[in-house]
């Protein structure tokens, strides 16, 4: 038989092969398989583990997004009430000026008065002793002669009217 005959090296190319196969799944098929298999299994963990990710971001997302509402809400409720509070300070402020305004009109208008009255006393006072001076005056002046007291007494002696 002939080393190189076709028919050997087929022969010998398929022993070669079967113990080969043989070698390789004895030895080195369960290594290779089990290392695919981890693969698998940590590619399938990270895909899992980024799933996981995934959907804590959109709940962090969701609550970020819940937060700042109501931060916003808050931020609005506190401006509002920052601004009823200045309105409601003005307006006291209005009020208060106003009263005080009228409290400030009575008293001058009070003091006013007094001033006036004072005022109409005196000159009263003043024209009444006006009066007594220039009556005294005339009548010194009258009475210092007889005839003109007589005339006097006469004529209002004359203006009394008897009952």
């Amino acid at each position: 038989m002939q080393l190189t005959s076709p028919e050997s090296l087929i022969f010998w190319t398929t022993i070669i092969f079967i113990v080969f196969f043989v070698l390789l799944a004895k030895f080195a098929w369960k290594p290779i398989l089990g290392a695919v298999k981890s693969r698998e299994e940590s590619i399938n963990n990270a895909l899992a583990s980024a799933e996981a990710a995934r959907r804590e971001m959109q709940n962090l997302t969701a609550d970020n997004e819940r937060i700042l509402q109501e931060a916003r809400m808050e931020r609005d409720a506190l401006l509002k009430e920052a601004r009823d509070m200045k309105d409601k300070m003005i307006a006291d402020s209005k009020h208060e000026a106003q009263v005080q305004g009228e409290r400030m009109i009575e008293q001058a208008k009070a003091a006013i008065e007094a001033e006036k009255n004072s005022a109409m006393a005196e000159l009263k006072s003043q024209v009444s002793s006006l009066s007594l001076e220039i009556a005294e005056k005339l009548l010194k002046e009258e009475l210092s002669n007889k005839e003109a007291q007589a005339k006097l007494v006469e004529r209002m002696l004359g203006d009394v009217k008897l009952n």
